[in-house]
């Protein structure tokens, strides 16, 4: 159970009982019902989507009035206890897409790929990598991740194999939530990130190293990543999150005009994964090497539009430490040197096994999200 601050004031969908589904938002253990405060009739929705398809001026407005509710004691009538609330999905996924912004996983992942070339390939350092995903799968927090099953090819066989993923992954992120669209045909620019990013949530994408592997190349990756993407259940905004903002860390080469701005910043964050209770990773977010703005911007840069309820991810968040890794894959070297976890050794993920990544910016909660392994379904 997340405990958010009276500062953050994230937003989600729940339901008690067999009420309608409608938007909260969290305030220490407590939701607040937003529904009867007359801050918003987007608010009485399953969903966040009408709330983030207002647009900035209404998120900074309805959350300045939240705030002051919440330090009257205004909100006590309308208090419900976490606990006595289910989570949903926090907004209808319009479309999704994964980068692969984060230097140090990009690099680890280049040794091993590929250990007698240079680890990041020459386009690398010019643009954000990224690759499209799969909407309709990615799922609300707690939801049950069944082991998906594909080709795999191992680097001795002659012919693919089918069957259950034996090197079942995780990835940690962190999303970013479009709320305001764009226009087909005009490209976003990296000063108009925050008028169109309504806020955050933590991300898991789910990824099966074997199928991956084995279908990635030529075009990327596929079935290996698009079964399931977990979410946290409250979306952070932007606005809370204004305080954990630092700076870029400087990108050599100079990068090209429509990435370029000097107010460019990341997020002051780190993360803290857990396998079956277990704290075996903190990835830092703060050295990732493309900022939130340079995603959007390049994502937009064909003219390409963004819709409300666009989620985008930072990709796997890695640090220069063997505890700050952000995946199995990197942390066990590919299976090759396995970690110990409960005092066993451990690679890839077991059936049974319950993932939980939560994050912090500075004092500021930014949630949890978590995934349970089931056996494939034969």
């Amino acid at each position: 159970m997340s405990t958010f601050g009276p500062d953050t004031l994230p937003l989600g969908v729940f339901r008690r009982g067999d009420e309608q589904p409608r938007v909260g938002a969290a305030l220490g253990e407590q939701v607040i019902d937003l529904t009867s405060l007359g801050l918003s009739d987007t608010f009485a929705q399953p969903t966040l989507n009408a709330f983030l398809a207002l647009g900035r001026p209404a998120w900074t407005a309805i959350r300045a009035e939240l705030l002051e509710l919440v330090r009257s004691d205004a909100v006590e009538p309308h208090l419900i206890p976490q606990s006595a609330v289910t989570m949903l999905l926090p907004f209808e996924v319009a479309d999704y897409v994964d980068f692969y912004a984060s230097e140090q996983h990009a690099t680890n992942l280049g040794r091993l790929f590929r250990p007698d070339a240079e680890p990041l390939l020459p386009n690398w350092k010019h643009l954000p990598v990224g690759y499209h995903g799969r909407a309709g799968t990615v799922v609300a927090s707690g939801t049950d991740i069944v082991r998906p099953s594909g080709q795999r090819k191992a680097p001795d066989a002659a012919v693919p194999t089918y069957g259950p993923s034996q090197r079942l992954d995780i990835e940690v992120e962190l999303g970013y939530v479009v709320g305001s669209p764009s226009t087909l045909g005009k490209p976003v620019p990296v000063e108009d990130f925050r008028e169109h990013v309504y806020g955050v949530v933590l991300v898991n994408d789910w990824s099966a190293r074997d199928i991956q592997g084995w279908e990635y190349v030529p075009l990327g990756p596929f079935l290996g990543k698009s079964f399931a993407t977990s979410i946290s259940p409250w979306v952070v905004s932007l606005d809370a999150l204004e305080a954990a903002t630092v700076p870029l860390p400087k990108q050599d080469p100079q990068v090209l005009p429509y990435l370029d701005s000097p107010d460019l910043v990341n997020y002051d964050i780190t993360f803290e994964v857990r396998i079956n209770g277990h704290l075996v990773s903190t990835p830092p977010y703060r050295d990732i090497y493309w900022s939130p703005a340079q995603m959007l911007a390049h994502m937009t840069v064909n003219g390409a539009s963004v819709r409300t309820g666009d989620l985008y991810a930072s990709g796997t968040v890695s640090g220069t430490e063997r505890d700050q890794l952000g995946s199995l894959i990197e942390l066990t070297k590919a299976g090759r040197e396995p970690i110990t976890v409960d005092g066993k050794d451990y690679t890839f993920l077991q059936d049974g096994d319950e993932v939980s990544i939560t994050a912090r910016a500075g004092d500021l909660d930014l949630g949890e999200v978590t995934g349970r392994i089931t056996s494939a379904v034969s």
